[in-house]
Formats: structure tokens, sequence, C-alpha cells
């Protein structure tokens, strides 16, 4: 997406402290590379902030980094079993849902598809399940990915009633949680005897994330930090895929934007229930919309090193071309991205960098890109 004057020119309000002080906030995934960031921020914000998820997978990880384990109501348990999900529900009785919990990577997709449907899937159909009960107002966002759509590796960006897809289990596993959230607000969210009256539910689909903190493999980001900081070339699998890269503070922005809207808190006018509890892109501007070949090339600017051509024909298929078109998420949420591509790719290589180098701590990182984050969005 490109900004249009009056876009780039409007006022985008951080997210509101008076809406989330206190607030009851159930957010799976929270050990994760996004969930870490998603959970300093509701903290800093005064939320009241309670965990379900494995335990990191990565050495180091970001959450152990923050040191969130004691800043939070912290709680391991697997999404795959239904009895741990609805006991987790049942004792923190939310207000707000943040569901990041996934298997997210295309390449281990490949390695573990089962236990990746079941994760993304039949994970996702647990903790709809378990929301049915609640018996005070909940908003519920649900994270899937951009790449949910069916991929034509057109130019143009997608939309979200463009139809959906996927070719790699990650993928499709993502697509197929669209349609079972759709199919769960359509029968069990209203006023009929069988449905849940004070629940919304939203999903919501990210571009490329990138940001400090994530140490997953077969990740560009991660993996060029890496090699940087070992003083080796980066490994470079498909330079010509394109990718609309943000950092992680957009697409987090824009989960605490819907959440409040959802609950009815500084709602859009004009908007209602049924335009709010669906699906919305949130995605860069249309200048981020780069080959990872550019990424690449632009972190050498901020840390110099090499790169190498790794390109392999035999191995799984990813998609070449992929864009969001997040005009939805501007006219109904007051959103927009705000980062431009050169400024995620600077602030990225810095957190690593420093981080790496023992300049400063992970948490401070952190919170300097939370400040200036929060800065741009209230100019």
């Amino acid at each position: 997406m490109e900004l249009s004057p009056t876009m780039a020119s409007s006022r985008f309000l951080a997210p509101d402290p008076a809406f989330w002080h206190q607030r009851r906030v159930l957010l799976t995934g929270h050990t994760g590379f996004k969930g870490s960031w998603l959970a300093l921020w509701l903290l800093e914000l005064g939320a009241q902030v309670s965990g379900l998820s494995l335990a990191p997978d990565t050495s180091p990880a970001l959450f152990e980094q923050l040191g969130l384990a004691t800043r939070l109501d912290h709680r391991l348990g697997d999404i795959r079993d239904a009895a741990v999900v609805q006991k987790r529900v049942a004792e923190t009785k939310p207000e707000v849902v943040l569901h990041l919990a996934a298997q997210p990577l295309v390449r281990r997709s490949y390695q573990e598809p089962a236990a990746t449907w079941a994760t993304n899937v039949m994970g996702t159909i647990h903790l709809l399940d378990a929301l049915r009960s609640l018996e005070s107002p909940c908003a519920a966002v649900l994270i899937t990915t951009d790449k949910v759509y069916r991929n034509n590796e057109w130019l143009y960006g997608y939309r979200e009633n463009d139809p959906l897809g996927g070719h790699d289990p990650y993928s499709s596993s993502k697509a197929a949680a669209e349609l079972a959230i759709a199919s769960w607000r359509a029968s069990f969210c209203g006023s009929q005897v069988h449905q849940t009256p004070h629940l919304r539910i939203a999903s919501a689909r990210a571009g490329n994330v990138i940001g400090g903190g994530d140490w997953a493999a077969d990740r560009i980001v991660p993996d060029a930090m890496r090699a940087l900081g070992q003083g080796q070339p980066i490994g470079v699998r498909n330079p010509a895929a394109t990718r609309p890269w943000q950092h992680v503070l957009e697409p987090l922005s824009g989960y605490l934007c819907l959440a409040e809207r959802l609950s009815g808190h500084g709602r859009a006018e004009g908007a209602g229930d049924a335009d709010l509890a669906s699906s919305f892109n949130f995605g860069p501007q249309l200048e981020a919309n780069r080959p990872v070949r550019s990424l690449v090339e632009e972190a050498l600017r901020h840390w110099p090193g090499s790169w190498a051509d790794q390109s392999d024909p035999t191995s799984p298929h990813e998609a070449g071309m992929l864009n969001l078109v997040v005009d939805k998420a501007h006219h109904q949420l007051g959103w927009a991205p705000r980062w431009s591509f050169a400024t995620t790719v600077e602030r990225t290589v810095a957190w690593y960098r420093r981080v790496q180098t023992g300049e400063a701590l992970a948490v401070e990182c952190c919170l300097d890109d939370l400040s200036s984050y929060n800065g741009s969005l209230q100019t």
C-alpha cells in the first residue's frame, strides 16, 4: 500500500492506555517472536497479561531475553490439547484474546505437515470452542498470515475478499484456519440460543514481519544477522522472491487497534460489529514490497558484510511474489503503516548489532524501538 497525501498527513494514534489498563488479556503464543514483542507492549500499556504457549524453541529466545516469565501470568501448554485451552480460558476470563500460537515456518511445515495442521487449524478451533463458554464481553483477534490467499504470482496486492488457498502445508493450514474462524463466527456469534451474544471475533493477516529478537531458523533476517555476527557471508536461498516487509510493531499496532475497536472503544464512525468482526490485512507501504536481494543489500548498508546466492531449484515450493492491500484497515480502523522500508531495516539491524556486540540489552533495544514507534504514531 502507498499512503495517499490524506493518509500520510493523518494523525494515527497509538494504542490507548486507558483502554488497556488492567484489561484482562489472554495472549497465546506469548513465548514466540511476535508474542514476546506483543506481551512487552501490553505490559507497558498496563494490561493484565496471561499467556498460553509452548516453551521457546530457539536459543537465545526473545521471551527469555526480556525476562517475561516473571512479568506476566506465564503458563506453558499445547493448544492442540482442547482441555488445556478450555481450562486456561476458564481461569483467566479474558476480556481480550490475541491468538498468535502457531507453527509459523513454511519449510518446517514440509517436514511436519500433520503437526502444522493440528496446531494451526485444530488449535484455533479449540480456542474458539473454549470462548463459547464466556459469560462476559470478549473481543478475540486471531492471527493468520498474508499467505492465506490463493497465490497467483500477480503484481497487485491481495484484498480481504480475494480467494483463499495455499500451496505449502503452512499456507494452506492458515487458509483453513480462516475458513474455520469465519464459519465459527457465523455459527456461534449472535443472539440465538446456541450462540454467544457478547463474543466478537476478527482475524488479522500480516505481511512478512521482521525486527529484533527473531532467532528462528530458515528465516532470512535471523539467518542474516547470525551470519554477520560470525563474520560469514549471508546465504540467500531465494533472492528474487518479493515480500511485503514490515517491522514487527506495525502489525502488532494493528492487532491492538482492531481489538480496541472490536470491543467498542473508539470505534470509527459508521463501523458496526458486522464490519469489524471480519478479516483485516496489515501490511507495509507499497515501497516496502521488495525482493529478498534488496532486503539483504539494505541490511549490509548498516552492518557491512557479503551475501551468497544459494538458490536451489530442488527446494520445496515457496511463493515468488506477495503483496497486501490494507485500505480496509485504514478506512475502518484508522490504521496505516508508519515506518518506511529503510527505517524498518535500519532499526532491525541496529537491534541485532547492539545486542550481539553487547552494547545494549534486548529489553533496552525493544523499549527504544517501541518508544520511537509510538512517537511516529502521534506525529
